[in-house]
């Protein structure tokens, strides 16, 4: 796994936790499955770039964040 991948999985989870939301939450918010949510968090898969958009905008980050490219 890339370190890339490495922080968007660790900065994907922090910020469920953080906001209070369960994976099946998310998903329901992001219109996709518990699965992916779990895959994503895990390492196992990586969303599309829509989606990394879309999670971007949920949590009012950049996606720079999610990639571990920026700390703000």
């Amino acid at each position: 796994m890339t370190q890339v991948m490495e922080m968007f999985c660790k900065r994907v989870k922090e910020l469920r936790v953080e906001n209070g939301i369960t994976q099946k939450q998310l998903a329901e918010k992001l219109h996709t499955t518990n699965s992916a949510v779990c895959d994503w968090e895990k390492g196992r898969s990586q969303p599309d770039l829509q989606m990394l958009a879309n999670i971007a905008k949920l949590f009012d980050v950049s996606v720079d964040y999610l990639l571990g490219l920026s700390d703000n």
